[in-house]
């Protein structure tokens, strides 16, 4: 009995001769069957062709369409595929396996294949069009991770530190400090941590390793509202022709030596460093006082610029 058209494999032939005369024949005769409309005995010619010379890429390329068309989109990608490994690859084969990657959800394959097309044929309308729809998926996927990943951050940081095995110690310092989850907890320092009373380098080193299980640290919050304010600032300075000061040295400010000392204790090395802080933050230094802060305002000021406004979060 004669194996169905559908299950034969592509390619498979007893034959160990290429047979061109015969592969056109058998590709017409597809042609004729798929033109009247009978699609199974279509696939069956167009693979007799197939087998009979299987470096036919127009053998290969009408196969893959038709079973494309029925259905059977997994073995038109392989053929598609195959056909596009010759160079220079068929723009139809192209779009079309373009096409079958979309519809999969991968959009960075089905980019490539439309950027061969329109690396020699810009203009080409429809891949164009199909290029448009594949970015904007590509956009829609990458706002969803991210969205995703906002998701779980926000969720990881609003942990109560109370879900964590610490020592009564360290509890009930964080308690009286006020900090309740993991995100009050990494908006503050080591030096803020121990000098608190009856803090310790033990309970130190038990919420460091906490903290560095969830893949966080002392003071990343606060290096993450840094990083996002000198954005902001940033943005609003953008055609202003002031974007240049904030990767100016404070030391251009001209500051008195207090103030200078106060700012290298916080690591602050740039003017875009010095916005991106608060007046909290500032006035939490040892020895600088309120004449300090006073000065490194009027310089920002005189310079367009301010301290960063405490975040209600924060």
């Amino acid at each position: 009995m004669p194996n169905d058209p559908m299950d034969m494999v592509v390619g498979a032939s007893g034959a160990s001769t290429v047979d061109a005369k015969a592969s056109n024949e058998l590709i017409a005769q597809g042609q004729k069957a798929f033109g009247e409309g009978d699609r199974v005995t279509a696939i069956e010619y167009f693979r007799k062709a197939l087998s009979a010379d299987p470096t036919h890429l127009d053998a290969a390329f009408k196969l893959a369409y038709v079973l494309d068309m029925s259905g059977e989109e997994d073995e038109a990608l392989a053929l598609y595929e195959r056909v596009c490994e010759n160079a220079p690859a068929p723009i139809n084969a192209l779009m079309n396996l373009a096409v079958l990657y979309e519809d999969q959800g991968d959009y960075v394959r089905a980019e490539r294949c439309l950027r061969q097309i329109l690396d020699t044929n810009p203009n080409h309308a429809r891949a164009r069009l199909f290029m448009q729809d594949v970015i904007a998926s590509k956009g829609m996927i990458i706002e969803e991770e991210n969205e995703r990943d906002i998701m779980k951050r926000r969720a990881l940081l609003d942990t109560p530190v109370t879900d964590f095995e610490l020592t009564v110690r360290a509890r009930t310092c964080l308690k009286k400090m006020n900090i309740r989850t993991l995100g009050d907890l990494i908006r503050i320092n080591e030096a803020e941590l121990m000098s608190y009373k009856n803090f310790g380098e033990s309970s130190l080193e038990e919420i460091k390793r906490m903290l560095s299980a969830k893949g966080l640290r002392l003071g990343q919050g606060r290096e993450d509202a840094h990083r996002v304010a000198r954005r902001q600032i940033l943005e609003k300075l953008k055609g202003t022709g002031k974007e240049g000061l904030l990767n100016k040295p404070v030391s251009e400010l001209q500051l008195s030596v207090r103030a200078r000392k106060a700012l290298q204790m916080l690591n602050i090395q740039s003017i875009g460093d010095l916005c991106s802080h608060t007046e909290a933050e500032l006035m939490g230094v040892k020895n600088f006082g309120a004449t300090s802060l006073v000065e490194i305002k009027e310089k920002l000021v005189n310079c367009g610029l301010t301290l960063r406004e405490l975040d209600e979060k924060e």
